[in-house]
């Protein structure tokens, strides 16, 4: 399979690079900046990683970063990471309210996901999981409709409804 060219600064980023942007994100939301400790703890690795990626992400010129101080992005850092939540954002939420899955699995998938998946599928996600949240006709009764489909791993064929509206497999 052929790659595309990247089309913004965040598709020439790694997913490790992604990462933490993303855990600097969340820390300075929390504390207004980093340190390198913080970022070591938040993304389970040892120090000396945390010092090279940081090294690095400063020469790209998304975070400002000198040893012993404090870590801040920079506005492009800023802008690259707040993407970077927002994909993982609409992907939990998607998981979760269209797919039903559950809130931990959801947010381990989304992760993995975010930094393969391209805008324009994200974008469509979101807008499909709008559209279920918000149609009157649109939403699954998960229990019932597609979430009977999903746990009894049935063909679609082979599904029929119930008086109660679930369905039921041809084997039952």
């Amino acid at each position: 399979m052929k790659k595309q060219a990247p089309d913004s600064q965040n598709d020439r980023l790694s997913a490790s690079q992604e990462d933490y942007l993303e855990a600097i994100y969340h820390i300075s939301a929390q504390k207004m900046a980093a340190r390198a400790k913080d970022i070591a703890d938040y993304l389970d690795v040892r120090a000396s990683s945390v010092t090279g990626a940081l090294r690095l992400l400063g020469k790209m010129g998304l975070v400002n970063y000198a040893p012993y101080d404090l870590i801040t992005l920079t506005e492009k850092g800023s802008a690259a990471a707040a993407e970077i939540v927002r994909r993982h954002k609409a992907l939990k939420n998607f998981f979760v309210t269209v797919l039903g899955i559950d809130i931990q699995e959801a947010d381990e998938a989304a992760c993995k996901m975010e930094h393969s998946v391209s805008k324009n599928i994200v974008g469509r996600l979101v807008k499909y999981s709008e559209y279920m949240e918000q149609c009157p006709r649109g939403g699954i009764e998960w229990e019932g409709d597609f979430g009977c489909y999903c746990k009894k791993n049935c063909a679609e064929t082979s599904c029929r409804p119930t008086p109660g509206g679930e369905r039921q497999t041809e084997r039952e």
